[in-house]
């Protein structure tokens, strides 16, 4: 066969009609073949990464969800429900298959919950990422700057969801990310700055491009200390986000929005149904903007609820019913020295009792567990005793009045 001759075993051209041909043992190539196998071989990878992902995430019903929290976070039925059906619609979202005829675009369900400090809002962030087998990346909002001043830039955020994901990033491009203490970048009055408000709206207009989905570049190490390296495009899009705060004085705004409400016909009706030891349940989007926060950010975190307030039974059982509760964990610290811990009810009853009255929340159950249990986990491997028993006069002599004081400083 002459040179002219040439010809694509593929399509059948002509070498004249070919920019390239390339030629192999028995057969030959050309240009526009290659292009066309190479958009084939990236599609099916595309494909297989997509149904490897989709093995990976264990999506569960609603009901199933709910079930795994409940063996981690005590109590908090409403907000559990409400999350439980609102990460499920977000990863339905996710695995839904494309519909070219139908396409129906399903936007993002973000999260945000209001709830005093201890009262669980971590914990079911980390209990649902554990579930669904994603990356999870916790943020503290407060070290969140607006770019070129001092602190994290907003992008930092997911160069810790890469960082979990271990720079994995179709995994991380499907993971959750929760923004911890969003309270406190509210807005510092009621009129729109128009000044800088380097940590406080200033973050909250960064952010709104991260809720919504955007293609963000993301120095992977960080951009500080690292200002030579590549940056890694990350699409938020499908990223789920959580967003949690204590809302300090919210209560008031509620307060006074109920009282205006209750003015009129049914005023008497509305104030017997009002809980006042719990206002927090009655949280509206319009309470987060009179907080400061801006409409903007209230709108790209649809799914708002609330954590209620923990009460002595609720505390009670946090210490010995969850599947990682408190007296378990020391139960087995302690088996791993040959020690049989066992620990009274009215002992219990003193540790609850004081979380209470210093306002501790279920964090400060350790601090006082650790309190009570430090002398003896440091003593007793080191001698022949096999049984340490805690009961309420042991509780007392090690809670003192001091200790407890430097704690209720601390927290």
């Amino acid at each position: 066969m002459g040179k002219n001759e040439l010809e694509c075993s593929f399509c059948g051209r002509k070498k004249p009609e070919t920019n390239l041909l390339i030629a192999g043992i028995e057969a030959h190539i050309c240009d526009r073949c290659i292009e066309q196998a190479h958009g084939i071989v990236a599609e099916e990878s595309k494909q297989i990464k997509n149904d490897d992902l989709s093995s990976e995430l264990e999506l569960k019903k609603p009901i199933e969800i709910k079930e795994f929290l409940d063996q981690y976070v005590i109590g908090q039925e409403k907000t559990k429900k409400v999350l439980s059906v609102a990460v499920y619609n977000h990863y339905k979202r996710l695995l839904q298959p494309k519909d070219k005829e139908n396409d129906i675009e399903i936007q993002k369900s973000n999260i945000i919950m209001a709830g005093q400090t201890g009262t669980g809002k971590t914990l079911v962030a980390k209990s649902i990422a554990r579930m669904l087998n994603v990356p999870l990346a916790i943020i503290d909002a407060t070290v969140l700057t607006e770019a070129g001043y001092v602190g994290e830039d907003v992008e930092s955020i997911l160069t810790r969801l890469l960082q979990a994901a271990d720079y994995n990033l179709e995994k991380a491009e499907r993971g959750i990310i929760f923004i911890d203490e969003i309270d406190k970048i509210a807005r510092k009055s009621d009129n729109p700055s128009i000044t800088r408000d380097v940590s406080g709206e200033g973050v909250q207009q960064g952010l709104l491009k991260l809720l919504e989905g955007t293609k963000v570049n993301v120095p992977p190490k960080g951009g500080r200390k690292h200002p030579d390296q590549k940056f890694i495009e990350v699409n938020t899009e499908n990223i789920l986000f959580i967003a949690g705060g204590a809302f300090d004085g919210i209560e008031k705004k509620i307060s006074n929005r109920l009282n205006m409400q209750s003015v009129g016909y049914s005023a008497s009706k509305a104030e017997e149904k009002i809980d006042q030891e719990n206002l927090l349940q009655y949280i509206i989007p319009k309470d987060l903007k009179d907080f400061g926060l801006i409409p903007e950010i209230i709108g790209r975190l649809p799914v708002l609820t609330h954590m209620n307030p923990l009460d002595k039974k609720t505390l009670r059982s946090i210490l010995t019913e969850p599947k990682n509760a408190l007296i378990k964990q020391y139960e087995k610290l302690f088996a791993m020295d040959g020690v049989a811990f066992s620990i009274t009810d009215d002992a219990l009853d003193h540790i609850v009792e004081k979380a209470l009255e210093y306002q501790l929340g279920a964090r400060g159950l350790r601090s006082l567990c650790e309190m009570i249990f430090t002398d003896a986990m440091f003593e007793l491997p080191s001698s022949d005793e096999t049984e340490f028993k805690v009961d309420k006069e042991y509780a007392l002599k090690k809670l003192s009045f001091e200790q407890m004081r430097q704690l209720k400083a601390v927290s």
